[in-house]
């Protein structure tokens, strides 16, 4: 009789938790270093189209252990966000802390080839609400990459015209 009791008391314990992950990955033109400038940059998230701004201070390098709340653009609920794990120029890892029954954690991986810099953002989503927090913000979680890889392009775009102007009033110009 006892036994049954304890598996009964071990069911009901037991919880459903769902597990999703995706990650996406983006080519770009851009140096290995301007895309970890922006991915570091944790004061400019105008990129993210579902967080709207930061508390933290301007010129603050992300470390382990750092806590800092954003506001999202849709909702102005503060979300907490905890800095997990940083390899500089390599990784960024963190965990938002939204609402009880979710677990976000976001993996950002930057990485140099011969064809170009690519960036890695990697959601995993975990507990008995992540279908449906997955449901809706799936859209958004798909565009995070590309709307980064753009920005630093963008950023660096002005750049790369003013020398080519600069270029076309020299001597070089043939």
């Amino acid at each position: 009789m006892q036994g049954w009791f304890s598996k009964f008391i071990n069911h009901k314990r037991r919880r459903f938790c769902a597990s999703l992950v995706r990650t996406y990955r983006e080519i770009s033109s851009a140096s290995v270093d301007e895309l970890w400038q922006k991915v570091v940059d944790l004061t400019d998230v105008s990129w993210h189209p579902l967080l709207k701004s930061t508390n933290v201070p301007l010129g603050l390098v992300p470390k382990p252990g750092l806590i800092f709340q954003a506001v999202t653009r849709f909702w102005p609920i503060p979300i907490q966000i905890f800095v997990e794990k940083v390899n500089p120029k390599e990784m960024l890892s963190i965990r938002v802390l939204a609402i009880p029954g979710i677990e976000e954690r976001v993996i950002y991986q930057v990485e140099s080839t011969v064809c170009g810099s690519y960036l890695s953002y990697s959601v995993t989503l975990r507990g008995w609400l992540s279908p449906l927090i997955w449901s809706l913000s799936r859209p958004y979680a798909d565009r995070v990459a590309r709307s980064l890889i753009e920005a630093v392009e963008k950023s660096a775009l002005p750049t790369v015209s003013g020398k080519k102007k600069s270029l076309d009033n020299s001597c070089f110009d043939f």
